[in-house]
């Protein structure tokens, strides 16, 4: 008798215990916008040479920019680009996709170009996720590929063809972390030659009257109890909630909130020439971080991963991009071979105006 109830109460304390660790892995000054850093986001959107790159970043199974889980299915969520344009804006709208023809946008990026040819570039986070005004106007040290493309010669329209099941081949799912080992991976991510300002407003009146014809909003409609001002009511925004919490941004030198310049100085300095024959600085950069890339004049476009290139295979698939300006074998030998059943023919696309039509994805993806 005495035996059986020490077996009891032994098993008492172990599921006590159990418990109680499971209790702790829910910290309370976690946030759901803690999950996405759009100073990464920024930061990756500068390196990327086209919209569809941007795309294969953001949901790049190495890189993991994102530790979304808004449907709570323990997996990061598939984060999709979509664009739309009028005259010389460029709304570009990053939405997760969370089941069949469900989508919650997380996150804008405008990019306007005034009639000097400068283009300014803001990406703002959506109210339901980071509450109202949370902007982050990146300074790029160099004029950043993707926007030479966006008003190139070479434009061609960008809509996600991949949806719930219809993925990348390049693309397989990877379990949530926690906020805080998210945000000491990510953090390697943000080139830190790049500044980072947060201004109290948007700049393009048209990306806002844009977004509010196509904004989706599924999530947020479906729990409207876990919106940001819900989670939040004491704060305005993220970055407010950051202040308030003593948390600085990825990058360990700023702080949210403090390097808002004036509008005339962002003016001066957050423009880029839209020349699509420009090339950077004549003494080359180089950025060095998880990912280092090679950037210099003699090829105004061409970028070379140079310390961690890698060859995806995922599922029988192989990914390469017979277009991509990306080449060269990494120091441990793997060559960068993206594509297959995905492959791209980037630099082939034609059109000098914008064509308004929806990308197909047909061979570029595969069902799950």
């Amino acid at each position: 008798m005495k035996k059986n109830i020490l077996i009891i109460l032994l098993g008492v304390v172990i599921n006590a215990s159990g418990f109680a660790q499971d209790i702790t892995t829910v910290r309370a000054n976690e946030d759901i916008s803690d999950n996405l850093d759009l100073e990464a986001v920024a930061s990756v959107f500068g390196d990327s040479k086209d919209l569809e790159d941007f795309e294969y970043k953001l949901n790049d199974p190495e890189l993991r920019i994102s530790n979304l889980d808004l449907n709570r299915d323990g997996y990061v969520d598939y984060l999709r680009v979509v664009e739309n344009s009028e005259n010389q804006t460029v709304l570009i709208t990053i939405q997760a996709v969370l089941g069949k023809d469900l989508y919650q946008d997380v996150a804008t990026i405008d990019v306007e170009r005034d009639r000097n040819g400068r283009s300014s570039v803001q990406v703002v986070g959506d109210v339901y996720m980071y509450g109202p005004d949370y902007i982050i106007e990146p300074v790029y040290v160099y004029s950043p590929p993707v926007l030479v493309y966006l008003w190139g010669p070479t434009y061609r329209h960008w809509h996600s063809p991949y949806y719930w099941g219809y993925y990348p081949s390049h693309y397989h799912r990877w379990h949530t972390h926690s906020c805080n080992v998210y945000r000491r991976n990510v953090h390697v991510h943000i080139n830190t030659h790049h500044n980072y300002y947060y201004p109290r407003s948007r700049r393009s009146s048209t990306a806002v009257h844009m977004h509010n014809k196509t904004r989706r909003n599924d999530y947020g409609r479906a729990y409207p109890n876990r919106s940001f001002s819900s989670r939040n009511s004491d704060v305005r925004n993220t970055r407010d909630l950051n202040a308030r919490r003593g948390v600085g941004s990825s990058v360990s030198s700023r702080q949210p909130g403090s390097s808002v310049r004036s509008a005339k100085s962002r003016s001066s300095n957050a423009s880029y020439s839209s020349n699509p024959g420009s090339s950077r600085s004549s003494s080359g950069r180089t950025y060095n971080s998880r990912k280092s890339y090679s950037r210099s004049s003699a090829s105004s476009e061409q970028v070379t991963r140079s310390s961690n290139s890698r060859s995806y295979n995922k599922s029988g698939h192989s990914s390469s991009r017979s277009g991509d300006v990306r080449s060269g074998k990494s120091s441990s030998g793997k060559s960068v071979n993206r594509s297959g059943a995905n492959s791209r023919s980037g630099n082939n696309r034609s059109g000098a105006g914008r064509n308004s039509s929806t990308s197909s994805g047909s061979g570029r993806g595969k069902r799950r």
